[in-house]
C-alpha cells in the first residue's frame, strides 16, 4: 500500500520534542525524513533509558527517520546540507532563532533559491519581540504563558504532567506543513512558516484568558471544573477515585434520583441549575462525596451508568498500561523492539506499519 506522503522528502534540523513530533507524523505517512544530528546526536537521545535502555522521547518521536551526522559549521558539511535542501520538499528546524541564518541558510533565502520549498521554523517566542532570543523549553513556556497558574490545586501552581507545549507545537507545525503542501499543489509555490511555542500556548489558553479579561479570572480547583458542578473526582469506600461530569440540569436530576437516591435535590433551588450548583459548590460536592463514600468503585460506576452520567476512573500509568482501550504499535530500535501507544488516526482498510528508530548516523532503507 502506498502511503499518502510517499515521495515527499523532508530535511529536519531538529532536536528534543516539538519538531521531531511534527516530522514523526510525516514519516508515519510515508515521507522520507532526513534527520540532521550533531556529532554527539540529538540531546533527546540522553533524556532517559526507559525504552529498552534508550530514551523514551527519542524512540517515540524518531521512528521512520534516517539519521545523518553533520557539523553545520564545517564547510564540507555545509555543502552536503545545501545539496540535501536543494532536493527537499520541506525543511523543518527548531534551532535557536537566527541560528540557521547565521550558518548561511536563512529560510527566506532558501525559499528564494528554491521556490517550491516549504520551510517550518519552530522557536520559543517567534522571530521578533522582547523575548525572541530567550531560550525556551516546554516547562518554561508553561510558566511564562500562564498555563501553570491554572493547573494544579488551590495551594500552588503546577506543570501539566507531560510535555504539553512541545506536543501542541509539534501538532501545530504538522498541520501547518500539510496546509502548505496542499497550497503548493494548487499554486506551485512553497512557504516560509514560523511557529512560536508561546503563540501556540496562548492560542490554547484563549478561554481562560477571555474569562480573566471579563473579570472572572480562573482559579485552580484541582480535579474540578471551574464552571460546571458536579464535575470532579470523588473517593469511593475502597479508596479509588471516580470522576463524574454532569453537563446539564436534566443530568443532575437523574444523578439525584438514581445515584444519590434524593430526587428532591433535582428541584431544590440551591442545586437545580448549574449556576446554583457552582455557587453552592461546597454543598453540592459534599452531598455527592457522601454518596460515593458509601459505595465501592465498581458499585459507583454501575450506578452512574444506570443514571447515564458521564464518568471516568482516575487512572495512573499502571491503569493506562493495562487499559482495554489502549492500542499499541511495536517499533524496532537499535536495542530491539519497543511497544508503545499507537498514533490516534485510523483509516478504514489501510493498516499502517511503522519503520525503525535509527541509531546515530543510520540511514533507512
Amino acid at each position: 500500500m502506498t502511503l499518502p506522503l510517499t515521495g515527499l522528502k523532508v530535511v529536519a534540523v531538529e532536536q528534543a520534542v516539538a519538531a521531531p513530533f511534527a516530522t514523526s507524523r510525516l514519516a508515519d505517512a510515508g515521507a522520507e525524513i532526513i534527520k540532521i544530528e550533531r556529532p554527539e546526536g540529538d540531546f533527546a537521545r540522553g533524556y532517559d533509558a526507559a525504552a529498552a535502555g534508550q530514551s523514551s522521547y527519542f524512540v517515540w518521536l524518531n521512528r521512520g527517520k534516517s539519521s545523518v551526522v553533520m557539523d553545520l559549521a564545517d564547510p564540507a558539511d555545509k555543502a552536503r546540507f545545501a545539496e540535501l535542501v536543494a532536493g527537499a520538499d520541506v525543511l523543518v528546524q527548531n534551532l535557536k532563532r537566527g541560528a540557521l541564518a547565521r550558518l548561511g541558510f536563512a529560510p527566506e533565502d532558501l525559499l528564494a533559491r528554491h521556490p517550491r520549498l516549504i520551510t517550518c521554523s519552530i522557536t520559543g517566542y517567534g522571530e521578533g519581540g522582547p523575548l525572541a532570543d530567550r531560550k525556551a523549553y516546554d516547562l518554561l513556556i508553561q510558566a511564562e504563558s500562564g498555563l501553570c497558574s491554572i493547573t494544579g490545586g488551590p495551594s500552588e501552581p503546577s506543570r501539566v504532567g507531560m510535555s504539553i507545549v512541545d506536543v501542541a507545537t509539534g501538532a501545530t507545525a504538522h498541520a501547518a506543513i500539510l496546509e502548505a503542501l496542499i497550497a503548493r499543489g494548487i499554486t506551485g509555490q512553497g512557504a516560509n512558516i514560523s511557529i512560536s511555542m508561546f503563540d501556540v500556548m496562548a492560542d490554547w489558553l484563549t478561554v481562560p484568558l477571555l474569562n480573566h479579561e471579563a473579570g472572572h479570572s480562573p482559579r485552580r480547583v484541582g480535579m474540578a471544573h471551574p464552571s460546571i458542578s458536579p464535575y470532579s473526582a470523588f473517593a469511593t469506600s475502597d479508596g479509588q477515585l471516580v470522576l463524574i461530569s454532569v453537563q446539564s440540569d436534566r443530568e443532575w436530576r437523574k444523578l439525584a434520583e438514581i445515584f444519590l437516591g434524593r430526587p428532591d435535590l433535582g428541584r431544590d433551588p440551591r442545586f437545580a441549575t448549574n449556576v446554583a450548583r457552582v455557587a453552592n459548590r461546597d454543598q453540592t460536592d459534599a452531598i455527592v462525596a457522601a454518596a460515593f463514600a458509601g459505595m465501592t468503585a465498581d458499585q459507583a460506576v454501575a450506578r452512574l451508568l444506570q443514571a447515564d452520567v458521564a464518568l471516568a476512573r482516575v487512572n495512573d500509568m499502571a491503569g493506562l498500561s493495562a487499559h482495554p482501550h489502549l492500542r499499541r504499535i511495536t517499533v524496532q530500535t537499535p536495542n530491539g523492539p519497543v511497544s508503545y501507544p499507537a498514533p490516534a488516526p485510523q483509516i478504514a482498510g489501510r493498516a499502517r506499519g511503522y519503520r525503525p528508530v535509527p541509531a546515530l548516523g543510520e540511514m533507512q532503507e
